[in-house]
């Protein structure tokens, strides 16, 4: 709510694949696959940091992540906020996941996916309507004008590693689908004016773009079936004004895979290919949606949009003891909250929002649930070293996991 391999790098346009040269796992049709999302806070605050503190193996943090990860085992992983750099997913690989740490074993991931995000882009548009348009990278009045927040070009950027094969020429990534082109889209008014959904001009809504980060559509080949890993890293509903410009941005970023998962028309891609995804397609949605059913500042219960729609498996929902055990010791705002706290999956201020559970892994209703987690040990458990409390060893989000059987 932020072993040497030879590898092969494939540019399409702006978007970089990798995947290194270890065996690629394989799976029956029916096998049990883990899926997971992870806001790993592998986020930095100068453009190139991440590379520094992956090039070598001895960053505190990153060790961190990696142990949790390898302690989990997640098969199909998303990571949000990984700052987009295309050397970065191979550094972390090399240097931690198939490092052990601490007794935890190394994990591999064959295969790697990352692309460019939003978030740092010069929009060269005032966004935040203060009078001001910002186009020089490296502070946060920069942020505030780029098409998603950000001080340089991919800060909070994320990436995907998988341990099944990527079909990388079939990805599709819609960076740049422009928020106007959502029918109903919930755009912002400005309140000191009599005219409705003004916020933006004209202008601002021939340009500015729907995802604050990006949405990929990722398929992956689980035997002889695919399973689209459909990610993404909606806005925070806060820091913004009484126009909720970032409450409704969260909401239409939530909405559009809801559309897409029942094939919407009014979906294009970065390369021009229209409409949403095929009737009857496996699908596992996933992502830091920053947005809690029952708690915090969301719009209109914007994850209703995901955990209620038809072809959505909602039904199971990933817990752990370690998250109802915080909400006690915290107190503040956890206890006035309606949700139940074995579903929360970030940590965030005891005052306001409290903890909540932002972090979703989504499965079609084709696919089977037949468990789930969220990595939250208990203070008593001698891995709560690894989460921790403020200030936080790895990340004030937790990993969530879901198995699932076609």
């Amino acid at each position: 709510m932020r072993i040497r391999a030879r590898s092969a790098i494939v540019a399409a346009g702006a978007v970089a694949l990798t995947a290194s040269t270890m065996v690629p796992a394989t799976a029956s049709d029916h096998e049990r696959v883990r899926f997971a999302t992870f806001n790993a806070s592998l986020n930095r605050g100068a453009e190139g940091a991440l590379v520094t503190d992956l090039s070598t193996p001895g960053n505190a943090q990153a060790r961190t992540i990696a142990e949790i990860i390898q302690r989990s085992r997640p098969d199909v992983l998303l990571i949000n906020e990984f700052d987009h750099d295309p050397e970065a997913p191979g550094l972390f690989q090399k240097n931690y996941l198939s490092v052990a740490q601490n007794g935890a074993r190394p994990i591999e991931y064959r295969y790697r996916y990352i692309a460019p995000s939003n978030t740092g882009i010069a929009s060269g548009l005032d966004l935040n309507n203060d009078g001001k348009v910002v186009t020089e990278p490296g502070t946060d009045a920069y942020g505030q004008d780029a098409y998603g927040y950000g001080m340089f070009p991919g800060q909070y950027g994320m990436a995907v590693y998988s341990r099944y094969p990527i079909d990388f020429g079939s990805i599709r990534t819609f960076q740049k689908f422009k928020w106007a082109d959502m029918p109903g889209a919930l755009l912002p008014d400005d309140p000191a004016t009599a005219r409705p959904g003004d916020w933006y001009s004209p202008d601002e809504l021939e340009k500015l773009r729907l995802s604050s980060k990006s949405h990929w559509d990722v398929p992956v080949r689980i035997g002889r079936r695919t399973v689209h890993f459909l990610v993404s890293h909606p806005t925070p509903p806060t820091f913004d004004g009484a126009e909720d410009r970032n409450g409704l941005r969260n909401h239409d970023e939530i909405r559009f895979w809801a559309d897409y998962v029942r094939s919407a028309n009014y979906v294009y891609d970065d390369r021009g290919r229209r409409g949403g995804l095929r009737p009857g397609a496996d699908f596992v949605i996933a992502g830091d949606q920053n947005a809690d059913p029952l708690d915090g500042d969301s719009v209109g219960s914007a994850i209703d949009q995901l955990l209620r729609n038809p072809r959505v498996n909602a039904k199971y929902v990933p817990t752990s003891e370690g998250a109802v055990e915080a909400s006690v010791l915290q107190g503040g705002a956890n206890a006035n909250h309606r949700g139940d706290p074995a579903a929360d999956t970030a940590d965030f201020a005891d005052g306001a929002p409290g903890n909540l559970r932002v972090d979703h892994v989504l499965p079609a209703k084709s696919l089977r649930v037949v468990d789930g987690g969220v990595f939250w040990p208990v203070k008593a458990d001698p891995l709560s070293r690894l989460t921790g409390v403020y200030p936080f060893p790895s990340s004030d989000h937790r990993l969530v996991w879901v198995d699932v059987r076609s």
